[in-house]
Parts: structure tokens; C-alpha cells; sequence
């Protein structure tokens, strides 16, 4: 498979959005078959993929009256960054399978929706310098798998931070490739290479497969990789991947300046618990010590308000974005992030929630012990 066989999708135009769990549906009518299929599965039975949004259901909003809202207010801050909404874009890898345009037309619908963050994946298939004609000085963090050689570390990170980013985000739930078994079936290899990485690469990434771009990758993480990250870029470091309070415990006393809970959306351990799942103990564990971010499953208004209100201070969207790009380019992802915005305030009115702090401090129902 090479760029000149995989026709990406091209179009793009304003997407009627009345549910985000259906633009996967639609994309898969207008991508290639494995590209689609790279961008929607996850590793094994999905087991854990389908559980991520199943498990939102756990917990109940209760809808609150008398409570004087009107207009509710979507804005937060992380670090130094003031936002409209408390979502940003997770990291994700190859959006030219989505759409012609890559990551520059996600970027550009993020910086036309304005407000919010694009966290960029070292296993883009744009170059720094295309997003940025994207994101027109918009804000972004950069995601980073490492390399077994520190100094092709520091020289990636100090081009992500001469392009800008304001931190650092490393994934540490991916050192080696879930069994994704469509990907598999598929004998999907990526149809372009990756820029940002291809210095570490034996090849450019172009016709390799997942399992080999992973094999090339450094695959002991241990906390030295956070302190290593930190003092070298000067940034706030996120470790992503944390699915037990141990781990983010251990993130934070090597230094990490917040914790990223995340499961790759299904994509890594099958037979895992959704995200949602083990978000508030990780959250008790954290107290307040450093921010979370929450991603994996992500489908509603309701979704981000029950990960807020369970301990997670900015949710990351993934999939849903994607989708979008693939059906309207930069326009089809400015179209999914106002629906976004526009369900939380929905979900905030009816739930009696002015702000982000009140919905921090909304109490959920435990609908597996409803009495």
C-alpha cells in the first residue's frame, strides 16, 4: 500500500452532527477499508473498546431543578492555557488515513473552533511546519514514543519545542502493539511515512506496520523516561496510559506534572476496564496534586460531564474528531467540536451546573447499586 493507492478522503464542507457515535458509521462509507479500520478497532475481541463508552452508564446525572442556571460557562485553564471548553484533541496518530489534508486540516479546524488545545503525535504523517500553517499559533502539546537513543530524543523534542509546544506528553501504555486483529487481517501498513519520527526509523514509516514502527521504539519506560523528558525540555510532562492509582502515584513522584488517564482507547490490553472505570480512584489517589486528563470512549456531553464530575480536570477527544475530518475535512472537525460544546452546556443546564467548578462538585448516582 503506498500514498499513491490509498484515496483518502478529500471532501470538505459543515457536518449536521445529531450524535457523534454515528460518524463512525459514515466514515466508514467514504474511507478505505483499512485505513478505516486502523482508525475504529482496537486490540482483540474489543472487549475493552466497547466497554469504554458502555461504562459512562455506570453513573447517572441527576438532573437538578431550582438551581438558578442560565447560559452555562464551558471555560477552564490548565497551566498557563485559558480555554472556552474543558476539551482538548488527544494524540493520535496518521490522520492522512482520515483525510487527505492530515493533520493540517485538524489543526485547522481546531484553530478555526478556537479555544482549545491539539495535542500532536509523534506519529504524524505531517511535518511540524504543516501544522502550523493549520493551527495558526493556536496551542498545542506534543506526544512523544520515545526512541533507545536519547540523543534522537532531545533533538525531537527540541524541534517540538521550537514549533511551540507548551508540554510534554508521554505515552507509556505503548511499547509494544496490541493484537489488533483487523489491522492484522488487513495487513495494514501505513501508506505514508512520519516525519517527526522517521529520523529513528529504518525507513520512513511509509509501508511499515504497526508492530514494526513499535519494535524501533524504546520499550523499557520506567521513571528515569519522566525525569529524563522533564529536565531536558523544561516543559510540564504528562504521563499517558494510567489506569491504576500505583501508576499514577509513581508518575507523579518521578516528577510528572500531570497525570493522562487512558487505555489508547481500547487499543493496547483487551479485557481491561473502560477508562471511566477506574477514573475516580485515580482521582482520590491524585488529590488535587497535579491535573488529569481524561481520554478513552468519549461519545457525549454527558461523557465529559460525568469524567469531569468524577475527577478528571480536561477530557480529550479522539475517534470522534477523526471522523469528522474524514467527512469534512477541517470543517467536518470545527462541526464536531461545537457539537461538543454545545451538549455539554445542554447537559450542564439540565444537571444544574453553571460552571466547571460546579460540575466538579456534582455528586453522580451509582447506577450499578441504585437504591
Amino acid at each position: 500500500m503506498s500514498e499513491e493507492t490509498y484515496n483518502a478522503p478529500t471532501e470538505i464542507k459543515e457536518l449536521e452532527i445529531f450524535n457523534t457515535i454515528e460518524l463512525e458509521d459514515y466514515a466508514k462509507e467514504v474511507m478505505p477499508h483499512g485505513g478505516f479500520d486502523y482508525l475504529a478497532g482496537a486490540s482483540g475481541e474489543e472487549y475493552t473498546r466497547k466497554r469504554n463508552v458502555e461504562s459512562f452508564k455506570s453513573k447517572g446525572i441527576l438532573p437538578r431543578v431550582l438551581a438558578d442556571v442560565e447560559f452555562p460557562e464551558t471555560d477552564t485553564k490548565i497551566f498557563e492555557h485559558d480555554l472556552k471548553v474543558p476539551f482538548i484533541m488527544a494524540p493520535i496518530a496518521a490522520h492522512g488515513l482520515a483525510h487527505e489534508t492530515k493533520e493540517a486540516g485538524t489543526a485547522k479546524g481546531i484553530s478555526e473552533f478556537g479555544g482549545t488545545i491539539m495535542s500532536i503525535s509523534a506519529y504524524s504523517g505531517a511535518t511540524f511546519s504543516e501544522i502550523e500553517e493549520g493551527l495558526n499559533g493556536n496551542p498545542r502539546w506534543f506526544q512523544i514514543y520515545m526512541s533507545k537513543d536519547d540523543q534522537l530524543n532531545k533533538n525531537i523534542l527540541d524541534e517540538a519545542k521550537a514549533d511551540g509546544a507548551t508540554a510534554i506528553i508521554l505515552t507509556a501504555d505503548a511499547t509494544i502493539s496490541g493484537n489488533r486483529d483487523r489491522d492484522d487481517k488487513n495487513h495494514f501498513v501505513y501508506p505514508f511515512g512520519m516525519p517527526i519520527v522517521s529520523r529513528y526509523l529504518t525507513g520512513s514509516g511509509e509501508n511499515m506496520s504497526l508492530n514494526n514502527i513499535y519494535a524501533q521504539s524504546k520499550q523499557k519506560i520506567t521513571p528515569k523516561d519522566v525525569e529524563f523528558i522533564k529536565e531536558y525540555s523544561g516543559l510540564p510532562v504528562f504521563v499517558k496510559g494510567i489506569q491504576t492509582p500505583e501508576d499514577a502515584l509513581k508518575a507523579i513522584g518521578a516528577g510528572a506534572d500531570g497525570v493522562w488517564v487512558s487505555n489508547h482507547g481500547g487499543r493496547q490490553l483487551d479485557e481491561a476496564p473502560g477508562s471511566f472505570e477506574v477514573l475516580e480512584e485515580i482521582s482520590e489517589a491524585v488529590a488535587g496534586r497535579v491535573p488529569i486528563v481524561f481520554d478513552s470512549g468519549v461519545r457525549r456531553g454527558e461523557h465529559i460531564f460525568k469524567a469531569l464530575a468524577s475527577g478528571a480536570d480536561i477530557v480529550a477527544l479522539g475517534r470522534p474528531v477523526l471522523f469528522g475530518l474524514a467527512l469534512g475535512g477541517w470543517k467536518g472537525v470545527k462541526s464536531v467540536l461545537e457539537y461538543f460544546e454545545e451538549d455539554l452546556k445542554r447537559v450542564m443546564q439540565l444537571a444544574g451546573a453553571q460552571t466547571i467548578d460546579d460540575i466538579k462538585h456534582t455528586r453522580l448516582k451509582d447506577m450499578n447499586n441504585w437504591q
